[in-house]
């Protein structure tokens, strides 16, 4: 098991994601240079050695080391020196195809509505498919990988920019632009109805279940006929069956 790094190494790290390289990493930094303190956690921890960073970590760096290299604005954070970042800018060259990913509960509704943003400000896509998918598994285990055609919906008005090499932003993609896998096909409807009266009428081995409708019509039947042939003994006593409490009375 690697062993924990340093303040200092740890510092160094996250200056070079936030100071120099962020599409690196599948971040994207406001107009300011911040980014939620949760996403950066999210891709230092993705890297091999530094799966253990966690928040205290980042709050050791701020108070062990001197003049610390980053800054901490409630739940956002950023480089002390990142004036050298470009900024987002109109995609020049824009590859034929970007990728994306959405959670696969909200996939019904994005192939039915369009794509839009949720967690930033934009809609983060990339010319890397694996880049898609590392965003992508930070909000949903098993996100659902989407297909832009960025140079049509470009030409038909979308507006991408570029904010690194391989990320690029937009405010929303229309339905009609993309393509994903297709949603599981649905049973018809009749086909479950039929199910479950064949499962309520399936009778278990060894069962006995009587005819409700055959002995009420034979009921009716035999009041008709007065022949209640089913009775064993008659109701009352027989008038010349003796009566043993009358034996002792006078006659």
């Amino acid at each position: 098991m690697p062993q924990p790094r340093t303040p200092k190494q740890l510092s160094k790290f996250i200056s070079y994601i936030l100071g120099h390289n962020p599409d690196e990493f599948g971040l994207v930094l406001d107009q300011d240079g911040f980014v939620k303190i949760k996403e950066l956690l999210k891709a230092i921890t993705e890297e091999d050695g530094w799966k253990y960073v966690r928040r205290s970590h980042i709050d050791e760096i701020l108070i062990t080391m001197p003049g610390p290299p980053v800054e901490i604005k409630e739940n956002l954070i950023r480089a002390k020196i990142h004036g050298a970042l470009p900024k987002p800018k109109p995609a020049q060259n824009l590859p034929r195809l970007l990728y994306t990913c959405v959670r696969k509960k909200a996939y019904p509704a994005v192939l039915d509505k369009g794509i839009y943003p949720t967690g930033y400000s934009q809609v983060i896509l990339s010319s890397s498919r694996e880049m898609a998918e590392r965003i992508g598994k930070r909000t949903d285990q098993t996100p659902i990988l989407i297909t832009i055609l960025a140079q049509k919906s470009a030409a038909d008005g979308v507006v991408f920019y570029q904010a690194g090499n391989s990320i690029y932003l937009a405010e929303s993609i229309p339905a009609g632009y993309y393509t994903g896998p297709l949603l599981p096909k649905q049973k018809p409807e009749l086909k479950k109805q039929a199910t479950a009266e064949e499962s309520s009428t399936r009778k278990l081995a060894g069962s006995f279940f009587m005819d409700l409708k055959y002995e009420k019509k034979n009921h009716k039947k035999s009041k008709r006929g007065k022949s209640l042939t089913y009775r064993s003994k008659p109701r009352g006593k027989s008038k010349k069956e003796a009566r043993p409490w009358l034996s002792g009375r006078d006659r």
